[in-house]
């Protein structure tokens, strides 16, 4: 594993680095999300299935990402179908029924509606299309705005879709300024043993602080930060000596 070294007598630098050198080493290649492979082509199919990857980023919410993200998939299975045109016909409480019966989230009440709403306005709003979301190059703010606009989604929630669309998907905006890191239980770890921000930080300190960090592309480090605390700065016995920023980490545990 490469070591990283401080190069500007910064560790703001260094996170800044490493956050750009993993943007530049992501190519085509498919996207996971989930463990099955079936599933994740699937949801990397923006072409056929833009609507997939919209859902699936407002089932985010309050349970593991990897089990929000298969529920589109589940749906296909009951539905035997993920046209958008076959969805929208689909009524309010049918879709209460399935995530009721087959218990597909923490919220299932709550998240069906999400669910039925999005398609909705998937449907009526982006013509059947949700690629039109982020079409044409369009400035990250109206991305993340077209995101804030659907049911059961916030600032959270939209930006890590913008996120994804531009640094794994490579969608093409005119800047990046409003993608903002997405704050999981990582990043804030990472984020404060480090001495970005003190332990008693809020969301809001760490968004502020990432967009000083790297006011072009907040979200860039998003992925380094989550890297970094889901493979050694664990909640106990965190790995330090094999840590990718070892030289520059505070330690604050």
């Amino acid at each position: 594993m490469k070591q990283y070294s401080r190069t500007d007598n910064t560790k703001t630098d260094l996170i800044v680095e490493i956050a750009k050198s993993r943007f530049a080493k992501i190519d085509s290649q498919i996207v996971h999300f989930v463990k099955d492979d079936e599933t994740n082509l699937f949801l990397n199919d923006l072409q056929n299935y833009p609507h997939a990857f919209v859902l699936s980023c407002l089932m985010d919410r309050q349970i593991k990402a990897e089990i929000a993200w298969l529920i589109p998939s589940k749906i296909k299975s009951i539905l035997g179908t993920f046209k958008i045109e076959d969805l929208a016909k689909v009524k309010a409480n049918e879709y209460q029924k399935i995530f009721s019966e087959k218990k597909l989230h923490r919220f299932n009440d709550i998240m069906a509606d999400v669910f039925y709403c999005g398609i909705q306005d998937i449907y009526n709003k982006y013509s059947g299309n949700a690629a039109k979301i982020w079409e044409n190059k369009p400035s990250s703010s109206t991305v993340v705005y077209r995101f804030l606009e659907f049911k059961g989604s916030g600032v959270k929630i939209a930006t890590m879709a913008a996120n994804i669309l531009a640094r794994q998907f490579r969608i093409e905006f005119s800047d990046y300024y409003s993608i903002d890191i997405s704050p999981d239980v990582h990043i804030r770890r990472v984020m404060k043993r480090m001495g970005f921000v003190p332990d008693a930080a809020s969301n809001e300190m760490i968004i502020y602080k990432a967009r000083e960090l790297y006011p072009e592309f907040p979200g860039i480090i998003d992925f380094s930060c989550w890297e970094i605390g889901r493979e050694w700065c664990h909640p106990r016995n965190p790995e330090c000596d094999k840590c990718l920023v070892k030289s520059e980490c505070k330690k604050i545990i």
